[in-house]
């Protein structure tokens, strides 16, 4: 891989085959989905290895994932983004409302994009100075711990004067690091970080206004205080603070920037719920406003932001949505040309439900057998447990109602629910989850429809 100044870190090395396979380690089935995601990831890289003029003029083919919940449309989105390091936000179509409604504007969403890249890219650059940052705070750690003595009397700069203290510094440096020292309380000073700020109300509610204020008024702002912690604790804060003073905030706000306009993903949920024609009353009355409002951001804009304007033409936008009621159709027709690719994601059944149960780096099963861990109790899931938790979640999803594989988490939580009480109390305890366990936990739950509809 290799990166620049204020570029996400390219995925040379892999082709869209490769991005599969490794969706596919984390998320079960939903091929087309994932080549969808994958060519699209590519054809970003292909774009950066372009002229300047031509790669300007390449826009990003976005898609419409269409399918019904809980089948990993989000997932998908999620690990793709975090597979190529870019900043991502999920936010819901039906959260936005139209110019003039109350609630959140669609500009929004491009805002919360910047404020995720200005976030990573923040973080990067303090692992980038940590050595120095820790270097600076260990030097006023020791400055707080052996404070400087004046000699009685005249000044003198002979040399058996200055050797002690420097002798004694030295000392307390190899006990500082050592940790010997952890616990013993001193005082900082650290910026105060409850100071005022400005908020303004406007047509789509609270929104901070973009003005530098420390600047315009340094007295008001930058205010110290003294607090009072672990010698542990002072050390954290103090790297934290010298790193932040090492962090050109400037650059930060142009390397997030150019983040966001070349590699920024919006995940674009819910997409089904503004879909429709217009009555002209009534609570949906600004769904087509809002299709309106979104279609700018999606074919390329400029927000403002509090970082500084954010074009939006090379966003990667992904849509989803069930679709059980309205159809892609419905949405208005410049919205439906921006995402020209359509992939429809498959319901899941009894053997997807079984693979999502073991197959996944962090698998529901996984996850519960290393939580009880942690209290000493060893948990084993047998095949036959496997199977009648996957041959119940289908059961319950299609006698209720089908929420996909977010249905193997409520059943888990109810099957463990006593191990997990009791676990303090079984230290080196090994349980195992067979059949039997899961008919005797969660069969009659199941079996009876009105008491799954509230407990499943």
């Amino acid at each position: 891989m290799s990166s620049g100044a204020g570029t996400p870190v390219t995925l040379e090395e892999l082709t869209p085959r490769q991005i599969v396979a490794e969706l596919d380690r984390h998320v079960v089935g939903q091929a087309a989905a994932k080549r969808a995601v994958a060519i699209a990831l590519r054809n970003r890289w292909r774009r950066q290895r372009l002229p300047a003029e031509v790669a300007e003029e390449i826009l990003p083919k976005n898609i419409l994932m269409i399918g019904p919940t809980g089948v990993g449309k989000t997932e998908i989105a999620r690990r793709l983004a975090k597979l190529a390091r870019a900043p991502f936000v999920k936010v819901e179509a039906s959260k936005f409302t139209e110019v003039g409604y109350v609630g959140r504007d669609c500009e929004a969403m491009v805002r919360d994009l910047m404020e995720m890249a200005v976030a990573m890219v923040r973080e990067e650059r303090r692992v980038a100075v940590r050595p120095k940052a820790a270097a600076r705070a260990e030097e006023r750690l020791l400055a707080l711990l052996l404070p400087p003595t004046p000699a009685p009397g005249a000044v003198t700069t002979s040399a058996p004067v200055a050797e002690e203290p420097s002798a004694t510094r030295e000392k307390l440096r190899e006990r500082l690091r050592s940790g010997s020292l952890d616990d013993r309380p001193v005082e900082i000073e650290v910026d105060d970080r409850s100071g005022p700020s400005l908020e303004m109300i406007g047509p789509q509610g609270i929104e901070e206004v973009g003005i530098n204020l420390k600047e315009m008024i340094p007295g008001f702002f930058g205010r110290k205080s003294r607090i009072r912690v672990t010698v542990a604790e002072a050390r954290e804060l103090l790297e934290q603070e010298e790193a932040d003073a090492l962090i050109d905030r400037q650059q930060v706000a142009r390397d997030a920037r150019h983040r966001v306009e070349q590699a920024g993903i919006i995940f674009l949920d819910e997409i089904d719920k503004i879909a429709g024609r217009e009555r002209g009353h009534g609570p949906d009355v600004s769904r087509e406003g809002v299709q309106r409002d979104l279609l700018p951001i999606v074919e390329g804009t400029t927000v403002a932001t509090k970082h500084g304007p954010v074009r939006t033409d090379h966003i990667l936008f992904i849509a989803a949505g069930a679709f059980h009621i309205a159809k892609p159709s419905d949405l208005i027709p410049e919205l439906q040309g921006r995402f020209p690719i359509r992939v429809e994601l498959e319901a899941l059944g009894e053997a997807e439900f079984l693979r999502i149960l073991v197959e996944p780096e962090a698998s529901l099963t996984r996850q519960y057998t290393a939580l009880l861990s942690t209290e000493g109790v060893t948990l084993r899931f047998t095949d036959g447990a496997i199977a009648a938790l996957a041959r119940l979640a289908v059961e319950v999803n299609a006698a209720t109602e089908n929420i996909g594989a977010r249905r193997l988490a409520t059943l888990l939580e109810r099957l463990l629910e006593e191990v997990s009480f009791a676990a303090p109390d079984m230290a080196g305890v090994e349980l195992e989850i067979d059949e039997g366990y899961v008919s005797r936990a969660l069969a009659g739950i199941a079996e009876n429809q009105d008491l799954s509809r509230y407990v499943l």
